[in-house]
């Protein structure tokens, strides 16, 4: 795999994951990103010594996009209070099935994360274990295929819940294209690897010099054929 980096400096960078990579190292022991990352760093400081990298913000496997990486200590726990903080927004495109209630809106949900079954859903506020959701959404545009209408969505994140787009869409019969997890119309696709969502942009005052920093990445993927962005 050939890193793609789209911003870097001496204290941080913002680095292109492949859909289907891991973000960071699983039992399943496939390559991930975050050794991908330490393995740059390595060569492009001569092989001197073991590089420091931190994933600041996580992408599920399927999923596509932007990760952001901090390259010391001090730079990881400023960036992970930032998020915190929610000071790095996140944008998201997402390709859904079904109709959307409206052309800009936000969801406000409650969700519980079962780590047994690695599945998230939305539930009552008291419900043991549950945390707020929320995201704003926007439809952009839609498409008239052969597997129906689909709709494309800019999707700004404002909490970082486990498989939360993903879970909060299917809320509203809006499910993720090729999410066969979370979306009840979605149907497996040999040789698929990604689904319809990506990691389009992220969005911060730098934690070190304040610079504004603001890194973009168009959807690429087999799943984004389906509404051929490139035709657009």
């Amino acid at each position: 795999m050939r890193l793609e980096i789209r911003y870097e400096d001496e204290y941080l960078l913002v680095a292109v994951k492949p859909a289907g990579i891991s973000s960071q190292s699983d039992k399943s022991n496939d390559r991930d990103m975050l050794t991908e990352v330490k393995h740059y760093l390595f060569n492009k400081n001569g092989g001197n010594g073991e590089p420091y990298a931190a994933l600041i913000n996580r992408l599920d496997k399927p999923v596509g996009g932007l990760v952001l990486f901090a390259k010391d200590e001090k730079t990881a726990a400023l960036l992970t209070d930032m998020v915190k903080e929610h000071k790095i927004e996140k944008y998201y495109q997402a390709i859904v099935t079904g109709e959307v209630p409206e052309e800009v809106g936000t969801l406000k949900n409650y969700m519980v994360h079962d780590p047994k079954t690695n599945v998230s859903k939305l539930t009552d506020k008291d419900a043991p274990g549950a945390k707020e959701a929320e995201l704003d959404y926007e439809l952009i545009d839609e498409f008239e295929t052969d597997e129906g209408v689909l709709g494309l969505l800019l999707i700004k994140l404002k909490t970082g819940r486990h498989h939360q787009i993903r879970c909060q869409l299917a809320g509203i019969n809006c499910g993720i294209y090729g999410d066969v997890k979370y979306n009840k119309k979605a149907k497996a696709r040999k040789g698929m690897k990604d689904i319809g969502l990506y990691a389009s942009r992220l969005e911060f005052d730098h934690p070190v010099t304040g610079e504004h920093v603001r890194v973009k990445r168009e959807p690429e993927g087999s799943a984004w054929r389906a509404i051929d962005l490139d035709e657009e």
